[in-house]
């Protein structure tokens, strides 16, 4: 898999650092409070599990599955939710993780569909951003790193469901996914 990145853009030891940093103001920010966690499937697993190991606060962890798109690459237009939350977010603190925030489509009809659920804060922590991308203005409240427009693998990214599993996000040659 090495040899199908272009670059190495943070390696295993910069991922670990940025996470811990993130922990580290989330823990501060809801000191005293017990915080529900929500995922997003699939990519923000690896994410959320080492985020969710650094928080020294009582919590408790969701996914969803959410997706803007139907089977083409185009948004279309309309919130899919593939898994729901179990829980009653009514009157919780929400903390929604993702691992990567692209153009925005899917996180800017999730949010206001969770903010109709009444939970007391909803915030948002995202690994990466690309701003150059966006096409619908989201707000992040806790952000990792932002990343110029190319194709990123690697810590639960993936390319065709694989890759997921590298330990460090890169770049992926383009020659792998314009074949």
């Amino acid at each position: 898999m090495q040899k199908d990145m272009e670059q190495i853009l943070f390696s295993e030891q910069e991922i670990k650092d940025c996470v811990s940093r993130l922990a580290g103001e989330i823990n501060r920010d809801y000191a005293g409070k017990e915080p529900l966690v929500v995922g997003i499937l699939q990519g923000s697993f690896v994410f959320l599990a080492d985020l969710v190991r650094q928080i020294t606060l009582p919590i408790r962890v969701e996914f969803m599955s959410v997706s803007s798109y139907g089977s083409g690459t185009e948004s279309s237009g309309s919130l899919n939710i593939r898994l729901d939350l179990a829980e009653d977010i009514a009157g919780r603190d929400v903390i929604l993780v993702e691992d990567i925030l692209d153009s925005g489509n899917t996180l800017s009809r999730l949010i206001p569909s969770l903010q109709e659920r009444g939970p007391a804060s909803l915030k948002l922590c995202v690994l990466l951003d690309k701003p150059d991308r966006r096409v619908k203005e989201v707000s992040v409240d806790y952000l990792g790193y932002s990343i110029p427009d190319a194709f990123v693998v690697g810590y639960g990214l993936d390319y065709d469901q694989k890759y997921r599993n590298l330990p460090y996000v890169g770049i992926l040659k383009p020659e792998v996914y314009s074949k």
